[in-house]
């Protein structure tokens, strides 16, 4: 008898409030980074009704403008009514910034580079699966790929009356491990006052739903279930409803619940700090791993203490989808990857203003950033 279960993966709007917080935690470090590559920045931020409050540790040589970057962020977001409760003219911007702790200096600047230390301690997954081009959970894509379709209807005008918040799920049933058919989903909208329940339902199925789910996998017997704005009403969103906060959706960020997360958020932190960059390698390396069809499904678990170069441990679940023996695979990730601080940096090049675009719709699974490349295919392969 086949095993079916069900799994749902959420993404948010870019004008979620929390999504707010990110893009102008990594909108800030953006700006330091084009100025100082070794800045060392840790920059949270929280957004309320008419208030962004940016605080964090800093330490560079560069200078930026924080309220004017806050405000530029929030207005590209969408804000720019101030009928929102929150907008990019009016709202209060309010800055506490100290400098990085020299404790935690001591123990990641080296003189030879190579030998940087860890930014802190932690533990970090990378995930990957064929079950998608991207090799990522198929739950995870297409809420993503809803919620890029649903920025795309606001910003061209296609539903003229979205606000910038909102919120999706899709479930997937699976079937012996395979995604067999999408079951369920679940968007949420924010919109205006001035257009009724029913015209927002048809609009959403229509214009964002619909096209970005997979003809195949939708089955015409079981059908899908819908629900769209299924409160009756979504018209006070963003900040003005919901505080927002910097790496609190650390689950859309990452692989939408279908692997273990070790709780350190990506933005605002320059990739000193492992629980950023050495997610990214773990990504990189899960990946390189699947396209090189040494497994089916892969997650790698990375261990680092603060101010240490070398990884504490490394540890590799193929969850029994192998094609070449587990230690075999090991012994090649350790042999083809770098895993030290610095050469993740060198390596993927991440002393760059790459990171305001990651901020929105989840960190892997995208194009143009490095830890997505499949470029270390051949050299894992040469092991066998």
């Amino acid at each position: 008898m086949a095993n079916r279960y069900l799994i749902t993966s959420e993404s948010v709007a870019s004008g979620h409030p929390d999504k707010v917080a990110d893009q102008i935690s990594d909108a800030i470090l953006d700006s330091l980074i084009i100025q100082d590559k070794g800045c060392r920045v840790a920059c949270e931020c929280l957004v309320t009704t008419g208030l962004a409050f940016v605080s964090g540790e800093i330490t560079t040589s560069g200078y930026v403008e924080i309220p004017r970057v806050v405000r530029e962020t929030i207005r590209d977001i969408g804000y720019t009514d101030p009928s929102y409760g929150f907008d990019w003219e009016t709202c209060a911007v309010l800055t506490s910034i100290d400098e990085q702790s020299p404790d935690i200096a001591m123990g990641v600047d080296r003189g030879d580079p190579l030998a940087q230390g860890a930014g802190d301690q932690g533990i970090m997954f990378g995930y990957a699966a064929n079950e998608t081009e991207e090799l990522m959970p198929l739950p995870i894509v297409l809420a993503h790929r809803m919620m890029r379709r649903l920025g795309q209807c606001r910003a061209e005008g296609t539903i003229p009356f979205l606000g910038p918040d909102g919120k999706g799920q899709v479930t997937v049933e699976y079937e012996d491990g395979r995604p067999k058919r999408v079951h369920t989903v679940v968007l949420s909208a924010q919109h205006s006052d001035k257009v009724g329940i029913a015209e927002v339902r048809e609009a959403l199925k229509k214009h964002v739903i619909l096209p970005c789910l997979p003809p195949e996998m939708c089955d015409p017997k079981a059908g899908v279930i819908y629900h769209i704005n299924p409160t009756g009403r979504f018209v006070r969103g963003g900040p003005w409803a919901d505080t927002g906060l910097t790496g609190r959706k650390i689950i859309v960020d990452t692989y939408g619940g279908l692997a273990p997360h070790g709780g350190g958020a990506f933005s605002g932190k320059d990739p000193s700090k492992v629980d950023r960059s050495a997610t990214y390698a773990a990504r990189w390396i899960a990946k390189n791993i699947v396209a090189a069809g040494l497994a089916d499904r892969v997650l790698l678990q990375i261990a680092y203490a603060i101010g240490v170069a070398e990884p504490i441990s490394l540890h590799l679940n193929t969850y029994g989808t192998h094609h070449a023996a587990p230690e075999k695979i090991e012994e090649a990730v350790r042999g083809v990857f770098d895993m030290r601080p610095r050469a993740i940096i060198d390596t993927l090049d991440l002393l760059r203003p790459i990171y305001k675009q990651t901020a929105t719709y989840g960190h892997f699974g995208r194009e143009g950033v490095p830890w997505e490349e499949t470029n270390r295919v051949e050299a894992l392969k040469r092991f066998f």
